[in-house]
């Protein structure tokens, strides 16, 4: 993969050539703001989060890409990182999320879709600046504010929140928000290749190579994508006969009827 930038960003010279241009379904009944599809350099299309998204899908012209949930509480702190498995508890699922909003006014849906905007505005500002912390709370903000029926608005929220949170070193709620992203908007190229740098920075090899993949098979021409995908296999080859080693070894410290039942065990196991 290409140079990283510092804290576990991603460089904006990784989405050179990248090109994506998914615009957004209409998925609320309030007529949606129209939307113009700027093309601009591609080396400009993906960024650590995402000051012009109207260049890359459609409707996220109002956000940028940082990954985060709108599911958190109002009044809620800022949520500490979980290394066991990245979930925000305080987070609510989409689905029900939506269940809750069905009886909002379409008016209301756009009042609070304009405040996420600003919230938004306000998160990749402090982005700019450094300040991760307040980034990631204003998206986290944003996301309370913006109904779950804008769902491409929703997973550039969620996508750069992951981005102010890999900077806080925060993997594995950047990894939960990617795929918070990815599930709203499965043709995300650049959440995938965000999770997929977090996943090989946190030595979740197979699951990186997989989201390299489904990158290549989305559009062929990302580069870090391609050289990840000829690289990988050799690594995960490596680490397998490393593990086997390591096992080998720890049989022999074993006393042979012990060993021997383990072994046969596991030759069972593996038929």
């Amino acid at each position: 993969m290409g140079e990283k930038s510092e804290n576990g960003g991603v460089p904006e010279d990784l989405f050179n050539g990248l090109k994506v241009t998914d615009p957004q379904e209409a998925e609320c009944a309030a007529p949606a703001a129209s939307h113009t599809k700027d093309h601009q350099p591609q080396s400009k299309l993906l960024r650590e989060v995402e000051a012009h998204p109207q260049e890359e899908q459609g409707e996220e012209e109002h956000f940028h890409d940082c990954s985060a949930s709108f599911e958190e509480e109002p009044g809620v702190g800022k949520v500490e990182d979980k290394p066991d498995d990245g979930v925000d508890s305080s987070e609510l699922d989409e689905e029900y999320l939506m269940e809750l909003e069905k009886n909002m006014p379409d008016e209301e849906k756009q009042k609070r879709r304009e405040e996420s905007t600003r919230l938004k505005e306000e998160g990749n500002e402090q982005f700019k600046k450094g300040d991760y912390i307040e980034a990631e709370s204003a998206y986290s903000h944003a996301l309370q504010m913006c109904p779950s029926c804008f769902q491409k608005d929703r997973s550039v929220l969620f996508s750069n929140r992951a981005a102010a949170r890999m900077k806080q070193d925060k993997k594995e709620m950047a990894i939960s928000d990617c795929s918070k992203a990815i599930r709203l908007n499965p043709s995300y190229i650049r959440a995938l290749l965000r999770r997929a740098e977090l996943y090989e920075s946190t030595d979740k090899l197979d699951e990186a190579l997989e989201d390299y993949k489904s990158v290549l098979e989305k559009d062929p021409s990302v580069h870090p994508a391609r050289e990840a995908c000829m690289r990988l296999p050799k690594q995960i080859e490596e680490r397998n006969e490393r593990l086997k080693e390591e096992m080998l070894g720890e049989f022999a410290s074993l006393p042979p009827s012990l060993s021997l039942s383990l072994f046969l065990s596991l030759s069972l196991y593996h038929k």
